[in-house]
C-alpha cells in the first residue's frame, strides 16, 4: 500500500514516501507529513520478540508503505549490519532508578547514525534507475554533519553538502567533518550561528534559480537533517526497541506506559517518539529537555514560540538551537491537519519572530509533552553526580536530560532518558565538569585523561582523528552557501 505525503502548509500537492524522501523538503518550504499516520496499524506486542533490525523492517514498512518488504529488508540490513558496536544497536542499561537508551553506538558515536546510515540506503531505493544524481545539503550543529558524511560517502549517484557554524561545534566534533574522506563529500564552516546555517540551506532549497540550473545539470537537492521523513521514521524504531527491552527484563508489562526524556533541540528526536506513540506505542509523557536555549521549554509551557531573544553558546552544541524545525509538524498534527493554520504560523515566525497557539492547541500538546531546562553548571554538576554516584560517564546533552528527568518526581511509571552521544566526543567539557583541570589541554588529552580516570577505552573512530588530515578547510559567509553548493555539484558531478 502506497503512503501519501504532502507539505505541512498545504495538502493540495500529495507525493508517495519516496518522492518525500528524495525532495528532502516541501516546495512552499513546509515539513512532510502523512494523514495516515492515525489508521496505520502496528501491533506493538507483535513486536516485542524480534531484534532490532526485525523491528526496524516493520516500522519503516509501516510507516513508508511504498518500499516493497524486499526494499526494507535490503535497507536495514546494509544500514545495520556492522557498523555499531553492540549487536542491539541501541542497548537499554540503568541509571539509578531509570533506564538509559543508548543511541552513540554507531561509527560516529551519536544518535544521528541510526538514521544517518538508514537514509543513504532509502534514498538510493528511491532514486531506482533515475538520471537525476543528488546532492545532500544539510545544517548541522554538530552531530548531524559527520553521520550525513560518514553514511552518504561514496555513496553512487549522491553527493553531500554540509554546513557547520564554524566556532560553535566541539573540538572532536570539528574534526570529525572536516577529516572526512570520500571523492563526493564538502564541508564548510559558516560565520554564523547555526540557526543561520539552516536558515541558508532552507533558502538554497528553495532558491528557484539555483534549483533550475541544477535541474538543466539533472541534479536535484536534498536534505539529511530530520526535515527529511527519511531522517525522520528510523528513529521511530528505537522507542518500540526500548520498550521490548523493558518487557523482556519484566520491568513493565506490555501494555505498561512508559515515559521518555529527550535531549532536543531541532525536535526531531523527540517528534520520533511522538510518531511511535500515534502508532499506539504505549507512552504516558514525552519530556523535552534543553539547555540555556530553552525556546522550547517557554513553548510547551505557554503556547508562545519566540526565537527573539540572545543565542546562548553552551557545552551541548547540538542543542544549541532557537528554531526548532520539526516542530511545524507536530503544530500540523495537533492542530487535526489544519494546514493554512500552519502555514500562517510559520509566516509570523518568520516575519515578526514568534507565534503563540491557540489555547485548544497548546492544551493538546500538553497532554503529551512535558519540558524542563539546564544550564550549563547544573549541566556539570549532573555530569559529575552520574559519575560519583553511578560510576557512568555520560555527554553533556545526556546530562542536560537526566537533569530534567530528575527534577520530575517519578510515580511509579518507568522512565527512559535518552543518551545521544558518547561523552568522549565533549571530552574536555566532562573532564572539567568531573573537577579536573583542562587548561592547555586539546582534545585529545582530555580524551586521553578521561578515559584513564573512567577505566575506559574512548572509541577507536574518535582517537583515530588525532592523526587524521584535516581535508575541508573552506569558511564562507552565509550569502556565499549557494555559490558553494554549486561548485561542490561541479566538482562531484563531472
Amino acid at each position: 500500500m502506497r503512503t501519501f505525503y504532502h507539505s505541512t502548509r498545504s495538502s493540495a500537492t500529495t507525493v508517495t514516501s519516496k518522492q518525500a524522501i528524495l525532495q528532502g523538503l516541501a516546495p512552499d518550504g513546509g515539513l512532510f507529513v502523512t494523514d495516515a499516520v492515525d489508521q496505520m496499524e502496528l501491533d506493538y506486542k507483535s513486536l516485542l520478540s524480534k531484534n532490532y533490525q526485525d523491528q526496524a523492517c516493520v516500522v519503516l514498512s509501516t510507516l513508508l508503505g511504498d518500499y516493497t518488504d524486499e526494499e526494507i529488508g535490503r535497507c536495514v540490513k546494509k544500514a545495520y549490519s556492522n557498523q555499531f558496536d553492540n549487536p542491539d544497536i541501541t542497548p537499554v542499561t540503568k541509571i539509578g532508578d531509570d533506564w538509559l537508551l543508548e543511541l552513540f553506538h554507531g561509527p560516529t558515536c551519536a544518535f544521528k547514525d541510526i538514521a544517518l546510515q538508514m537514509l543513504p540506503q532509502l534514498m538510493s531505493v528511491a532514486r531506482g534507475e533515475s538520471e537525476d544524481s543528488v546532492m545532500i545539503v544539510t545544517a548541522t550543529s554538530g552531530d548531524t554533519g559527520k553521520a550525513a558524511l560518514e553514511g552518504f560517502a561514496d555513496v553512487p549517484g549522491c553527493g553531500v553538502t554540509v554546513f557547520y557554524p564554524a566556532g560553535k561545534v566541539s573540538d572532536i566534533q570539528h574534526l570529525q567533518m572536516v577529516c572526512q574522506k570520500g571523492s563526493n563529500v564538502a564541508v564548510c564552516g559558516v560565520r554564523g550561528t547555526f540557526d543561520d546555517t539552516q536558515t541558508g540551506v532552507k533558502e538554497i532549497f528553495s532558491d528557484p534559480e539555483l534549483n533550475a540550473r541544477l535541474a538543466q545539470r539533472h541534479i536535484k537537492l536534498s536534505s539529511a537533517n530530520s526535515i527529511n521523513i527519511g531522517r525522520l521514521v528510523p528513529q521511530v524504531t528505537y522507542y518500540f526497541f526500548v520498550y521490548s527491552k523493558l518487557v523482556e527484563r519484566e520491568a513493565i508489562k506490555a501494555g505498561d506506559k512508559v515515559d521518555f526524556c529527550v535531549p532536543t533541540g531541532n525536535f526531531g528526536d523527540v517528534l520520533a517518539g511522538y510518531l511511535a506513540k500515534k502508532l499506539d506505542l504505549p507512552i504516558r509523557h514525552l519530556i523535552v529537555a534543553s539547555n540555556a536555549n530553552n525556546v522550547l521549554t517557554n513553548f510547551i509551557t505557554t503556547g508562545r514560540y519566540d526565537r527573539r531573544r540572545p543565542f546562548i553558546k553552551t557545552i551541548s552544541p547540538s542543542m544549541d538551537i532557537l528554531v526548532s524545525s520539526n516542530l511545524e509538524r507536530l503544530l500540523y498534527y495537533e492542530s487535526d491537519g489544519d494546514a493554512d493554520y500552519v502555514a500562517s504560523l510559520m509566516q509570523q515566525l518568520n516575519d515578526e519572530g514568534y507565534y503563540e497557539v491557540t489555547k485548544s492547541v497548546k492544551e493538546r500538546i500538553q497532554k503529551t509533552f512535558l519540558a524542563g531546562y539546564a544550564d550549563d553548571a547544573v549541566t556539570k554538576k549532573t555530569i559529575k553526580e552520574t559519575f560519583e554516584n553511578e560510576g557512568r560517564l555520560v555527554d553533556p546533552h545526556t546530562a542536560v536530560a537526566k537533569t530534567v528527568l530528575d527534577s520530575i518526581e517519578s510515580d511509579g511509571v518507568q522512565r527512559v532518558c535518552l543518551s545521544t552521544a558518547s561523552p568522549f566526543k565533549f571530552s574536555a567539557d566532562v573532564l572539567s565538569a568531573l573537577g579536573k583541570d583542562t587548561a592547555g589541554k586539546d582534545g585529545f588529552e582530555c580524551m586521553d585523561e578521561l578515559a584513564k580516570l573512567a577505566g575506559l577505552a574512548a572509541p577507536k573512530q574518535l582517537s583515530e582523528l588525532r592523526s587524521a588530515p584535516q581535508l575541508h578547510k573552506d569558511v564562507e559567509d552565509l550569502d556565499q552557501m549557494p555559490a558553494f553548493v554549486e561548485n561542490s555539484c561541479t566538482r562531484i558531478f563531472r
